[in-house]
């Protein structure tokens, strides 16, 4: 059975926004939804590790805390690293889930951050020419 993303995205949603018992009570229902393949548990520990980093912030070691949400090139190429673990073909299929999950959630952050960016757009006026002749 693949991961429930719709679960995952409401996790990362959760974690982000500081909510810890309702991304604890998420976390349980991935738990019981995932298979038990030694991918699905790199990811769940990672999950898991995202969510003991948030609740516990101030520990200076921990990757969260050291990012800048806000840096898109950062989360960028935090991003892309996370992708290369998980492509390569030395990497445990217990590492690929660990860093898919990483890689899953800079990219939450990055969408996140697009959506919330404030529209730039100039808006142009449009001017309606009215004839002033009359019929004749």
């Amino acid at each position: 059975m693949p991961l429930p993303q719709a679960l995952i995205t409401r996790y990362f949603q959760l974690i982000n926004n500081r909510q810890f018992t309702e991304a604890q009570r998420e976390l349980q229902r991935i738990k019981v939804k995932i298979t038990k393949t030694e991918w699905n548990r790199g990811y769940y520990r990672a999950l898991l590790g995202m969510l003991l980093a948030q609740k516990h912030d101030g520990n200076q070691y921990t990757f969260l805390t050291n990012i800048n949400p806000a840096d898109k090139q950062a989360l960028k190429q935090h991003k892309n690293e996370f992708l290369a673990h998980v492509q390569s073909r030395f990497a445990e299929d217990y590492d690929r889930g660990y860093f898919s999950a990483w890689h899953d959630y800079t990219r939450l952050l990055i969408r996140t951050m697009d959506e919330t960016k404030p529209e730039t757009k100039t808006q142009t006026s449009q001017v309606q020419y009215s004839s002033t002749r009359k019929p004749e």
